[in-house]
């Protein structure tokens, strides 16, 4: 169980070996009190306003849970983890030798030319219901699949030599990509491309909170399965950049995208779930638990088909993550694709 903690003024701490999580909304009331007991706690996810003891942060720890600290647009900007790197250096060790190599530039090239194919799924799957978009949603969903292509055939000896040119067509079919979703939004809600902080519209708000939560789960994936969240492959190496997570989360991206954009076209999103801001939105304290409520659901309660087994959107994304670092130790240096 992931808890998220978004209320102003939550404590966290530890009573009776477990976790007591004291709550008031309102000066008038009560103090809302909840026990959780440490085995059914994967992770917790708090916004800035809340506070947790340091008995609570060992109990954690003890138990192999992560505590996450996030913005309030629920961008992760800290986490507690217990000091233990996952599995064998070796991984650690591989996984910067392909940074530095061909075989670098062939898992970025898997994982974007993937997004992309996912991306022009849904725009097919966009047309079905929606007839009178169909030419304009062929033309974007046509020319993703052309940056893809793009993609899949760039040979380079190291992805430092392509990756202004892998930035460049994975932007542009971006751009294709959220005119659709711009397009087959419902009137109320319609937006101008992809912003991201602050946020321009209330659906950019949602993604973005959604993109957060994401984000969390794809470092924790990679970290327990051996991995170094900070030597990636495409995205730049600066400081205290975590540099795979962005890479290796560009498949996953489309759970995020799907799950908010079926919010907003089945009519369940309220402008009462945002805040305007200078400049933007952000989702409020009405929002965040409708939106935490129904992607936790998605990806962590539904099923799909995956390797010939039902699997959570989670697990299947915390499988890839073994299977990238499986690879990474068992491949020989002769990269070939």
């Amino acid at each position: 169980m992931q808890i998220f903690i978004n209320t102003y003024g939550t404590y966290v701490h530890v009573k009776d070996e477990m976790f007591e999580i004291r709550l008031r909304t309102d000066p008038k009331e009560k103090v809302k009190i909840n026990h959780i007991a440490s085995h059914k706690a994967t992770s917790f996810i708090m916004s800035k306003g809340a506070s947790i003891s340091t008995d609570a942060i060992a109990l954690a720890i003890k138990n192999n849970i992560d505590i996450v600290i996030v913005e309030s647009d629920g961008h992760p900007i800290g986490r507690f983890w217990h000091s233990k790197l996952g599995s064998t250096t070796k991984i650690r060790k591989r996984q910067l030798e392909a940074s530095l190599n061909e075989e670098g530039l062939l898992w970025i090239k898997k994982w974007i030319t993937q997004k992309l194919e996912n991306q022009a799924d849904y725009i097919q799957d966009l047309k079905k219901h929606r007839k009178q978009l169909s030419d304009f949603l062929e033309e974007k969903q046509s020319n993703i699949l052309e940056y893809r292509e793009k993609i899949s055939h760039l040979r380079a000896p190291t992805v430092g030599e392509v990756a202004e040119t892998i930035r460049g067509w994975e932007g542009s079919a971006g751009r294709q990509y959220f005119d659709a979703l711009a397009k087959a939004i419902p009137e109320e809600f319609i937006f101008q491309g992809r912003s991201f902080r602050p946020a321009k519209n209330p659906f950019n708000a949602m993604l973005n909170y959604a993109y957060g939560i994401l984000y969390s789960r794809v470092e924790r994936a990679l970290m327990i399965a051996g991995l170094d969240p900070y030597v990636g492959f495409l995205h730049r190496d600066d400081y205290n950049m975590k540099s795979l997570v962005f890479d290796f989360i560009e498949p996953f991206r489309i759970h995020a995208e799907r799950c908010v954009f079926t919010l907003f076209s089945t009519k369940k999103v309220k402008r009462s779930f945002f805040d305007q801001l200078v400049g933007g939105f952000t989702l409020n304290p009405e929002g965040k638990p409708f939106l935490v409520e129904h992607f936790m659901r998605y990806m962590d309660q539904d099923t799909i088909r995956y390797r010939g087994r039902n699997q959570t959107r989670f697990n299947a994304l915390q499988m890839d993550a073994h299977a990238f670092a499986n690879e990474l130790i068992s491949k020989s240096n002769d990269f070939t694709q």
